[in-house]
């Protein structure tokens, strides 16, 4: 005579097991899925991601094709800052070098550090436009009102579909100081 006790009891168990390791499987997955994405994102220039280093390039300009730069900027709703860039675009040849030059003022009265996220539209071209300098390679620091003339340098690689005749460079300029303080708040829970 079997003991369905036991046998219930075993199945529940190894049921129980399944689903642990399943839910491990899937926080495995979730913690790889951003630097998959990350990767995938730089080798096929996909989702607008545009270098987050100097690139080293030559320069070799071809006269006998223009492509307009269009340039968009935002500023992050919670950031107390003007961000414009000085001309909305410019025409360049790939291969060219070029400079683009974007303001930035600090509307709070206090000493603040901001960070421009730069992106790259249609997702396609971002592969072919190359930042030699950019005031998005690292962190801005502003005291209370202070402006700044932040310089992008860069080439668009003569590589680039000739089907593509625009690009829009868009940069998002975020307070990192909130930032860094909502991070913290949700990493320690909100214990006040």
């Amino acid at each position: 005579m079997k003991d369905n006790g036991s046998d219930n009891r075993k199945e529940t168990l190894q049921l129980a097991g399944r689903l642990v390791l399943m839910a491990c499987a899937m926080f495995g997955f979730g913690f790889l899925l951003v630097p998959l994405y990350d990767a995938f994102c730089e080798i096929t220039g996909f989702g607008g991601r545009t270098n987050q280093a100097a690139a080293v390039i030559e320069e070799r300009a071809d006269a006998s094709r223009e492509i307009r730069i269009e340039f968009v900027t935002t500023v992050n709703e919670y950031a107390p800052f003007e961000f414009e860039a000085q001309l909305p675009g410019m025409t360049v040849h790939p291969g060219g070098m070029y400079e683009a030059i974007f303001m930035a003022r600090n509307l709070a009265d206090r000493d603040m550090i901001a960070q421009a996220v730069p992106s790259v539209a249609p997702a396609q071209a971002a592969r072919y436009f190359k930042k030699l300098e950019c005031f998005c390679f690292s962190q801005q620091e502003f005291g209370p009102g202070e402006e700044k003339d932040m310089p992008v340098r860069f080439i668009v690689d003569s590589e680039l579909p000739d089907y593509i005749d625009t690009i829009t460079l868009s940069y998002t300029f975020f307070d990192t100081a909130r930032l860094s303080d909502n991070s913290s708040a949700a990493r320690h829970g909100s214990k006040q």
